[in-house]
């Protein structure tokens, strides 16, 4: 692994401090934000490296050599990252959720606009087969974000457990959010009331399911970004340019449901034209909101670009 200073360290916290806001809000992923600023293949490969050979490196080498095989340093700044984020910010988002949606969603529109581009320029070499896995993967994202969310809830442990794992599949996916997906499933009010409750059997079996996809999957996008970069990085352009229905800013409500707090909040949702939207669309502010969440990602390219 490579070698790193602290001040290296600092900076990959802050970049799991952008991971956690953005895996906060139920419709932006926090795989994105990885990508963009840069440590995606890096979190892959440290993710992909725990296996069960690691039993054997903790016997005959020691923790230390278990720690480096796992780019332990790595990992260990980006999650203190996530988790100061999610409990600092999560209250202050989900604030700005109920409060000024249209306001966040432009910021947060406008910042996965401009990784559409960055990802996209990732590509070497453009194919045709390259082309038509983009529209494929636009597609599916799109049709995902047009699913009706399950209104009931299945609470048993098996359902559980693979929610547990597509959710997190989708959280280290750019484009799709792990939060969107337990909404979707119908298990994102049992998650969060097993959370309030202090539930620990619930919790423990969401996060096994959470452990197996993350482990399962990092391993084999792992695969896919050795063998087939090019071709993988068509499809994520893609997933991220389908997910875009769901950041849309300006929303009609079809159905609604009650959170964990008894309050009414939307459950199915539809974009709409700001000139159609009922209430002050704030169509100024979400613009120069939209751009600046756009430079803001130029930015982070420029400084990328300069390190290296």
């Amino acid at each position: 692994m490579q070698s790193r200073k602290l001040k290296d360290y600092a900076v990959i916290t802050l970049k799991g401090m952008a991971m956690g806001a953005a895996d906060v809000v139920p419709g932006v992923s926090g795989g994105t934000i990885a990508f963009i600023s840069g440590i995606y293949e890096e979190l892959l490969s440290s993710i992909s490296s725990v296996n069960f050979q690691l039993i054997a490196v903790l016997k005959t080498e020691g923790i230390k050599a278990v720690w480096r095989k796992v780019n332990g340093n790595f990992l260990a700044a980006l999650l203190l990252g996530i988790g100061i984020s999610v409990v600092s910010l999560a209250k202050g988002i989900s604030w700005l959720l109920m409060n000024e949606p249209v306001l966040l969603w432009s910021f947060f529109f406008g910042l996965v606009l401009a990784s559409i581009l960055y990802i996209g320029k990732q590509i070497v070499k453009w194919s045709i087969l390259a082309v038509v896995l983009l529209l494929l993967g636009a597609v599916l994202a799109y049709y995902i974000t047009t699913l009706q969310p399950l209104i009931s809830e299945n609470t048993s442990s098996l359902y559980l457990f693979i929610a547990g794992a597509l959710a997190i599949c989708a959280m280290i996916l750019p484009g799709i959010s792990g939060a969107f997906i337990l909404v979707l499933l119908g298990a994102y009010k049992p998650v969060l009331d097993a959370i309030h409750n202090k539930d620990i059997k619930i919790l423990v079996i969401v996060a096994a399911g959470a452990i197996v996809g993350l482990l399962s999957f990092s391993k084999i996008l792992k695969w896919l970004f050795s063998s087939y970069k090019d071709l993988t990085l068509a499809v994520l352009t893609g997933f991220v340019l389908g997910s875009l229905n769901k950041i849309w800013p300006w929303k009609e409500t079809l159905t609604w449901r009650i959170n964990s707090h008894g309050i009414k909040v939307p459950l199915n949702e539809q974009s709409i034209s700001p000139f159609d939207f009922s209430g002050d669309s704030q169509l100024m502010g979400a613009i120069v909101l939209a751009v600046v969440g756009f430079v803001f990602i130029l930015i982070l390219e420029r400084i990328a670009v300069k390190n290296e």
